[in-house]
């Protein structure tokens, strides 16, 4: 019995290890396989590449810590209050004190929005939406102290004012030139958005030259300058007249509007270029208006319509439509057809170019201008002129002379005064931020009586307007239509 179980264990044994012999011997084969495949491949040498990841330095991204500092300081807080004045007409007040007598009524408003100390002694430019129709501008420095702020002038054709604080040894910024500006360099936005004081953000130049139709659409009756500066900086309601800055801390524009539906900030935003904000302020300072010159030739950009339809060899320049009579484009020998490709030494290629390259100069500089007619490039001598046909600079006391409150007094032509059958009264030639604009008095509008006397001259107006002795005014004033209105305010 137990020698018939040995034999059976055996037999188990035995036919345990036969199977697992044969499993390693296969084993092996498939292992030599593998090592031999693997050679092979290595052996193809099949080409490899290596994916590398450049190392992040935080010491190569963008340092704006300089240029935020050295801006800061120099953009101011502006606050408004607006107060606006008006009289409500009272039959029975006018029966006894004459046409346009009656209660004076008061609106109140506030705003805020920021400002660039332009000047140690205090100059400040702005926007003129943020000003527009201030009675009151308080101006707060980065440190926290306050001025009270006069308007020397103000621009609506560029949206720009300059205001003036009694103070010194201010620290103003410096300005860089916006003509070497490049699309995709950064840029710093320091402003005061929602008033938040001193707030900088940072992107990139995303065009230049842009049109947005966003100055002639607040105002009708300006003719507009726009060639801004497109960037993505983030720019909110308070910003408006705040520094776009360049890797420097250097002025390169004003921040004036934003595209956005809502209001607040949606992408990109746009700023006056400086070298147009430097020749505005200066005029503002010097003369106490803008010494603004005409080409005198209505223009149209070139697209591939116009191209086509007056068979032109390019999109290239910027097609004169029309050619003005008596302009500084007549008298230089422009005509309507040509193709402005130069103003000076730069090139333009829309009609903000052009524009801002006009705009940067005055009545009276001569600027080399290069065209394109049929198949010649000549180059035409102009000297520029004023809206009024002259080249020459008003002074500072002529200015004065004819302007008070923000408007600007022009003499009436006799074929005027014929077809509105009067015989007195001058005319509003311009107006900008100020009392009589606050009032709803607006350019062409024409002032026959001030205080119930005829107003036969200019100087009888302005010197009434601007006279110390007067608590309030009366103005008998004439639409163009030949309306005819009162306006009290008090001064």
């Amino acid at each position: 019995m137990i020698k018939k179980s040995a034999n059976s264990l055996f037999l188990g044994i035995l036919g345990g290890v036969l199977p697992l012999g044969l499993f390693l011997l296969t084993m092996d084969d498939t292992v030599k396989d593998s090592k031999m495949m693997q050679t092979e491949i290595n052996d193809q040498k099949a080409p490899v590449s290596p994916v590398n990841f450049a190392p992040f330095d935080i010491h190569d991204s963008p340092d704006f810590t300089i240029a935020s500092e050295k801006s800061i300081h120099s953009v101011v807080h502006v606050k408004t209050k607006v107060v606006q004045k008006y009289v409500q007409r009272d039959p029975f007040l006018e029966f006894f004190y004459g046409p346009g007598a009656g209660r004076e009524r008061k609106q109140f408003g506030e705003g805020s929005g920021s400002g660039v100390i332009i000047s140690e002694d205090g100059y400040i430019v702005t926007n003129n939406h943020v000003i527009r129709n201030a009675s009151d501008i308080e101006i707060t420095l980065n440190d926290n102290t306050t001025y009270s702020a006069e308007i020397v002038g103000t621009d609506p054709s560029t949206d720009l004012a300059v205001l003036k604080v009694d103070a010194s040894n201010l620290e103003p910024m410096s300005f860089a030139n916006s003509d070497d500006v490049k699309v995709g360099e950064w840029v710093l936005a320091v402003g005061n958005p929602f008033n938040l004081n001193s707030t900088v953000t940072a992107g990139i130049v995303s065009a230049k030259a842009r049109n947005i139709n966003i100055i002639g659409k607040q105002n009708k009756e300006v003719i507009p300058i726009e060639s801004f500066i497109q960037t993505d900086a983030a720019v909110n309601p308070g910003n408006s007249g705040g520094a776009l800055v360049n890797a420097n801390g250097e002025l390169i524009g004003i921040n004036t509007a934003i595209a956005s539906q809502t209001g607040n900030y949606a992408g990109y935003s746009f700023a006056v270029p400086s070298r147009l904000v430097s020749k505005i302020m200066s005029d503002i300072i010097d003369y106490g208006m803008v010494q603004r010159a005409f080409l005198g030739v209505q223009i149209q950009e070139i697209n591939q319509s116009l191209k086509d339809q007056e068979e032109l060899e390019s999109t290239a320049g910027v097609y004169i439509g029309k050619v003005n009579e008596g302009s500084s484009a007549e008298k230089g020998g422009l005509k309507e057809g040509d193709i402005i490709l130069k103003v000076g030494s730069k090139k333009v290629n829309s009609p903000s170019q052009l524009q801002e390259e006009i705009g940067k100069r005055r009545p009276g500089d001569q600027v080399a201008v290069t065209i394109r007619r049929d198949d010649q490039v000549l180059t035409k001598k102009l000297v520029l002129r004023n809206k009024e046909g002259s080249t020459e600079l008003k002074s500072k006391e002529e200015v004065e002379r004819y302007s008070a409150l923000g408007a600007t007094f022009g003499a009436l032509t006799e074929d005027e005064m014929r077809e509105l059958d009067i015989d007195h009264g001058v005319k509003i030639t311009s107006i900008s931020a100020g009392k009589l604009s606050s009032l709803g008095l607006t350019e062409g509008m024409i002032v026959t009586k001030v205080n119930n006397k005829e107003v036969t001259t200019v100087v009888d107006l302005t010197s009434a307007l601007n006279s110390k002795n007067n608590n309030g005014v009366l103005l008998e004033i004439m639409t163009k239509s030949g309306r005819k209105d009162y306006v009290g305010f008090g001064l």
